[in-house]
This record gives C-alpha cells, structure tokens and sequence, in this order.
C-alpha cells in the first residue's frame, strides 16, 4: 500500500513513518512543511530506504498539493500535520486555523480529485474538552473545545466527517490522548521537563499543577493507527487513549526522580487562559474491532523517554536553536521535490 503522511517530519508523523516503513508492503511519500517542529533528523534512520520518499510542501497550498497527488497517486492518507500547540494557539491563533482548517481542506480536496481507499485524519481528545470525574468521552461525547487549537482540529474532525458524508470519501477519524516519547519537540510537557531537569533549569508548572491527562506512548499511538488502516471502517470516529491518568504534578514529580534532579526546580506560574482540568477518554470502540490496546506502561516509557533525551541532549539543543534547519538544507535539500 502507498500511503502519503502529511506532517511526518513531526514527532508522531516520523515515528509513524518509521514504524510503518518496516512493514515490505508498505511504500511512503512524506509530506510536511518543515515547520519550527518538522525535523528530518528525525527520520535518518529511513532516509536512504528505497520505499520512503519525502516532499517539502505546504498543505495550504492547493495546486501543489493536487501535483503531489497526480504524481504520487497514493492509496491511503493519514493526517497529522497541524499546528498542535495550544499555548502558541492562544497568543498566535492565525496560523492554526490556518493549517488546521485550510490545510485539511485542500487535502480533502486533492482526495476527492483523486481518490483514495482510506484516509485517516488524526486528532485529539482535547476537542471533548475538560470533563469532571469519573467521566470519559467515547466517540459519541460532545465536542466542546476551549482553545483556538482544539476549536480548529474539532472544525477539521466535521469537515472531514461531512465529505464521508456528502461525497462519500472513505474518512476515518482518530482522537488521542497526551503523547509521550523520543523526538517530541520540547515544548510539551514532558519533553520540556526532562530537557529543563537536565540542564538543571526551573521546571515551569501552571496553576497548581492538578490538571489531568492520560498519556500514551507514541508507538502505541502509531501501531493503533496501523490496526485502524487496516480493520478501521469508513465514517467512524476511534478514541485511542494510554489508559493512565495522571495529574501534570506527579509527572514532574516522577521526572525529576528519574533524573536525580531537585524538587527545588518546579516552579509554578500562572496558568494558561482556558487551561481544561482534565482530559479522559475511552478506547473500548478501538479495541472491540481491532484488538489493539496500549502494550507500554507509564513508568516504563516515561524511564525509556527520558534516557533518549539524556542520550540526545545535542538534539534538544539543535531543535531548540533551530540548527536542524541548517541540517536539512545541508542533507535533504536535493530529495525535497517530486519526482
């Protein structure tokens, strides 16, 4: 099958990438505008692969991504380019609507002129918003998103359920929750905890650090999309959660004991605008069809998280400096077309 990745320079794009590569019958054209968190150091480890093949392209661009069609010709999409950042959505919300909402559009366009057997667009469990204990979204909860990144990916989870509808493009939708893992870039949580915990800088937690997620390690995010591309069924919403819950607190607290560090280091300040207080979530849908659930857990892959940031700490700094650009330009420049 060729599938064309939208956003697989990203963190979960690129270990989607390098998961679904191994399997021989699988063939991927990479799509992704390199944005501040697209690095194709990310993806060394598939670049020379004969079946991997990546294009520098923008999704709001709408005749080059038709051209990427016309000549790619691929058999399945999956969707995770976007803007996912909800502390950049609320002081710089343009551009999510922009790449969430346009881009999305134009890749639903390019499909419908062209055709696919399946298309999977990858969302979040933030569009349910914060929901009181013990409650936990399944796909038919509510959407109440109270960002201007959960309020763009909610618009883009209803337009991409209205072309299954009115144009009967084969779409499937996927809601996960809190990923974790090597090569997030370190803006989240816990990649920007461990990254400060080594450096001994402050560790910044808002509020009282009381709100809660459920973490999934990345790998079981991307082998839950593998089961949902092959035993997913058109027009269906899947929830994938990790089925651990835990305040932002504790995961600090864990962080800076896996890494010997002081809990001198948190320092609380003052919440986001909208912060949501907890996020839950059911997989029980995703299990009954498939047979997928989480295969690690929380302190295992938050241990294995953090000795891959200690062992790739000149990584962290090029992200963080935006070195990998020069990287890209030095490395890939030459791959980064059609044809």
């Amino acid at each position: 099958m060729k599938i064309l990745v939208t956003g697989g320079a990203g963190f979960i794009g690129s270990c989607f990438v390098r998961l679904a590569i191994q399997n021989p019958a699988h063939e991927i054209v990479n799509v992704d505008a390199l944005t501040y968190a697209g690095n194709l150091e990310n993806l060394t480890a598939v670049a020379d692969h004969p079946k991997y093949r990546f294009v520098k392209a923008d999704l709001c661009d709408l005749a080059g991504l038709r051209r990427i069609f016309d000549e790619a010709r691929p058999e399945a999409v999956v969707h995770f380019a976007a803007e996912s950042h909800v502390d950049r959505s609320i002081f710089a919300p343009q551009p999510v609507f922009e790449t969430n909402l346009r881009g999305s559009f134009n890749l639903l366009e390019s499909m419908r002129a062209q055709r696919v057997r399946r298309f999977v667009h990858v969302s979040t469990d933030e569009v349910y918003g914060s929901l009181e204990p013990p409650l936990e979204a399944d796909e038919d909860f509510p959407l109440r998103p109270s960002s201007p990144y959960s309020a763009a990916k909610a618009g883009s989870d209803l337009l991409a359920l209205g072309y299954f509808t009115t144009y009967k493009l084969p779409v499937i939708v996927t809601r996960a929750s809190n990923n974790y893992g090597p090569y997030q870039f370190p803006e989240k949580l816990i990649p920007l905890m461990i990254s400060n915990a080594l450096e001994d800088k402050p560790l910044p937690v808002y509020g009282d650090g009381l709100q809660v997620r459920d973490w999934l390690y990345v790998e079981d995010h991307c082998r839950a999309l593998l089961a949902i591309l092959d035993k997913g069924r058109d027009g269906q919403i899947y929830n994938i959660g990790g089925g651990r819950s835990l305040p932002n607190k504790t995961v600090v607290d864990r962080i800076l004991a896996i890494t010997g560090k002081p809990s001198s280091l948190i320092e609380h300040v003052t919440d986001r605008p909208g912060h949501d207080r907890r996020y839950a979530l059911s997989s029980a849908k995703l299990s009954k069809e498939t047979g997928w659930t989480p295969q690690m857990d929380f302190e295992r892959g938050l241990a294995a998280t953090v000795e891959w940031y200690r062992a790739n700490q000149k990584w962290v700094r090029r992200v963080k400096s935006g070195e990998y650009q020069s990287y890209y330009a030095r490395n890939y420049d030459h791959r980064a077309r059609v044809g």
